[in-house]
């Protein structure tokens, strides 16, 4: 059993296709739904979302919440692991998190035919704002579009400045650096405090109404 715990593909792939199968058991087999059905979809896409999403969060909780208070603590002559490592692999798991959340969730709304009365808040409903599932669900579709949106085109390259991530800035002085850090630092943080109201009306939408 080592042997298959010790290596992460081998862990990923094969848990990926135990919770596949599960899921066309108990939808197919159990629920009765057909590859066609929308209800089949909208499992997947769920679980799709939910899969993603957990890895997209758990890396900016892991940024702000362990590595960034953290780095101050680490010898100078240590904290290359860290960033010249650790920092660019958990950068990209990151932001492709963030991308696959963002693509699944529009799907799942898509799936349930409510992606645009969430977008417009409910306005175009028939009476307008009258569904609140839609209001809800909708405050956190566009708390997670802004959240991808700051991964995407803040965050993401103000750290390859910081970091030097591919040698992209090599001539970059350290307070051009330093001021890329911050502002990264900044809306990671921007981030993390939207992440809660965020979950709060996604899963909010989902159980209350």
């Amino acid at each position: 059993m080592a042997w298959f715990l010790s290596n992460l593909r081998y862990v990923a792939w094969t848990a990926l296709a135990v919770g596949a199968l599960l899921l066309i058991y108990f939808a197919m087999g159990v629920a009765g739904f057909g590859f066609g059905d929308p209800g089949f979809w909208e499992a997947v896409w769920r679980w799709s979302h939910v899969l993603v999403g957990i890895m997209w969060i758990g890396h900016l909780y892991y940024f702000n919440f362990t590595q960034i208070p953290n780095m101050p603590k680490i010898p100078d002559e240590q904290k290359p692991a860290v960033t010249k490592v650790i920092a660019p692999a958990a950068l990209f798991w990151f932001r492709w998190g963030a991308m696959a959340t963002l693509i699944t969730g529009l799907a799942l709304a898509g799936n349930q035919g409510y992606l645009l009365q969430a977008l417009t808040f409910g306005a175009t409903d028939d009476p307008s704002f009258a569904v609140p599932k839609h209001i809800l669900i909708g405050i956190g579709m566009w708390l997670a579009i802004v959240m991808w949106f700051n991964v995407w085109f803040i965050i993401w390259p103000n750290q390859q400045k910081a970091l030097n991530i591919d040698n992209k800035y090599p001539d970059l002085d350290a307070a051009a650096k330093a001021a890329a850090g911050k502002t990264a630092m900044l809306f990671s943080r921007t981030n993390t405090f939207l992440s809660v109201p965020m979950l709060v009306a996604m899963t909010g939408a989902s159980t209350l109404f």
